[in-house]
């Protein structure tokens, strides 16, 4: 069939109608509104059904013969890309095509509204209207600030500015684990006003199911009072065998993963770990006041692993240790160690949290028979004399050395303590792997 029938001139000048240049592609020119003239380009077609369609392809610009060309050389191109899609086997239809596209774009820009909108929706911001709307105007002025104050002095900030259809059950009991140790009753009132505010983003749809009620029965399990080891965890004497397969896993939610279990950290101090606050030569992690629970700065005795993972992070992010998997300028996500525990098959095993204090703990005082003032002050206990824990942290920095290097080398296979010097440990036996 005929093609290239127009010439650039001919487009300029053509009158009112349809003038064809060949395989479907025409130009129409029509009466406009009062002397204006409206031209367009056009494509005539068979659709794969068998029904005769036309397709726009937009309009004919005509203000010089330059235009003209260019229009005329942009309406064959899309005519061609018509009509190679109607070539295909199977042939598609180039407005059904066209449809279809509108649609997805449509809906991208749906999910991008909402996953705005999402974002912008976080456990902070429903718990600050709820408070504005509900509790403020209920309650005296000093009970509603006590209401919102709990909640912002105990949510770890990941989390509480994390979108609240995306905080978990286990991931909201994770969070609480340190409150719940510490303060029962504390953690049960900030469990309770967690519950109200899941109810009341549920109910505008905000999010499904309610995270707050679900961990009830898990912050009255155990006795009251502070514990060693509120949640799961793994058993001491897996842990080399646990380690020897998640050494085998790549990314940096595992090797941050190991880091936490070999220096006995917590979550958000791993998470949050930056560069300045590592010392190569002196072998030590400082972790600043403002990051510590106790409000106090800690110091992390690293041993050869440690540093191992430390340099193999190098030059990943300039800012933290392990920074986030798609964005190296933030921290990695609160959950990503959670979800590595998970795929390894450790989630009814293991927390987080448990894995990496609550089995050091055990393994320190039943298998290295370690004196409660070094595990303690490895786990960055607070101590409630201060006199004697003053005169702790100036003495024990060697054995707090001796022990979280023996126990790396047991989570690493070793099948006796090493590094024990008499007085650090009251025993040094052989430990079942």
């Amino acid at each position: 069939m005929a093609r290239h029938l127009l010439s650039a001139r001919e487009v300029q000048t053509a009158g009112i109608g349809d003038h064809q240049d060949g395989d479907g592609l025409l130009l129409r020119v029509q009466q406009g509104v009062g002397d204006k003239v409206r031209a367009s380009w056009v494509l005539r077609y068979t659709s794969p059904g068998g029904k005769r369609r036309e397709l726009g392809l937009g309009g004919a610009v005509r203000l010089s013969i330059e235009a003209a060309g260019a229009s005329l050389k942009q309406a064959r191109k899309k005519a061609d890309e018509a009509r190679d899609l109607l070539d295909r086997r199977p042939p598609v239809d180039p407005l059904d095509a066209r449809a279809a596209e509108r649609a997805a774009a449509l809906l991208a820009e749906v999910s991008k509204k909402a996953e705005t909108k999402r974002q912008r929706t976080t456990l902070a911001r429903v718990a600050r209207a709820y408070h504005e709307q509900v509790v403020e105007p209920n309650r005296t002025a000093r009970h509603a600030q006590e209401w919102i104050g709990s909640l912002e002095r105990h949510m770890p900030h990941a989390l509480w500015h994390k979108p609240i259809d995306a905080i978990t059950a286990p991931v909201l009991l994770e969070a609480l684990a340190d409150l719940i140790a510490k303060s029962p009753e504390t953690a049960r009132r900030v469990r309770q006003r967690l519950e109200v505010i899941f109810d009341h983003a549920e109910f505008h749809r905000l999010c499904s199911g309610n995270p707050g009620r679900a961990i009830r029965r898990k912050l009255t399990e155990g006795k009251r009072g502070r514990t060693r080891n509120p949640f799961r965890a793994l058993s001491y004497k897996e842990v080399p065998v646990f380690v020897a397969e998640l050494r085998k896993v790549e990314g940096i939610s595992a090797r941050a993963l190991e880091f936490g279990l070999l220096c006995a950290a917590r979550s958000s101090e791993i998470r949050f770990a930056r560069w300045p606050e590592i010392d190569f030569d002196s072998k030590t992690w400082t972790i600043p006041a403002e990051r510590m629970k106790a409000r106090e700065s800690h110091t992390v005795h690293l041993s050869d692993r440690a540093i191992e993972i430390l340099k193999g992070q190098r030059g990943i992010s300039p800012k933290y240790v392990f920074s986030g998997v798609l964005d190296a300028g933030k921290p990695l996500n609160d959950t990503a160690m959670h979800d590595c525990l998970a795929r390894l098959g450790m989630f009814n095993k293991s927390t987080v949290h448990g894995l990496c204090r609550a089995s050091f703990a055990t393994w320190a005082y039943e298998a290295a028979g370690a004196r409660e003032e070094i595990v303690e002050a490895c786990l960055a206990h607070k101590e409630a004399d201060r006199v004697k824990a003053a005169y702790d942290r100036s003495q024990h920095h060697a054995a707090r050395r001796r022990l979280l290097q023996a126990w790396a080398d047991f989570c690493l296979g070793a099948k006796t303590i090493s590094n024990v010097i008499e007085g650090d440990f009251r025993a040094a036996r052989e430990v079942a792997a």
